[in-house]
């Protein structure tokens, strides 16, 4: 990452509860385990865009 940003981020009980557990199970942090999420998520994405 090249810059930061900080953002609160309000999510429902257990929302957090779960993504907690699948941290924990992945060994990262919530913050990690968030980051990490998104990203992949981002990057299907862009493969979706860019197949024929």
């Amino acid at each position: 990452m090249d810059e930061e940003k900080r953002i609160t981020l309000r999510l429902p009980a257990d929302l957090h509860e779960w993504l907690t557990a699948q941290a924990k199970s992945a060994r990262r942090s919530l913050n990690s385990e968030i980051i990490h999420r998104l990203e992949v998520e981002r990057d299907a994405v862009v493969a979706d865009a860019e197949s024929p």
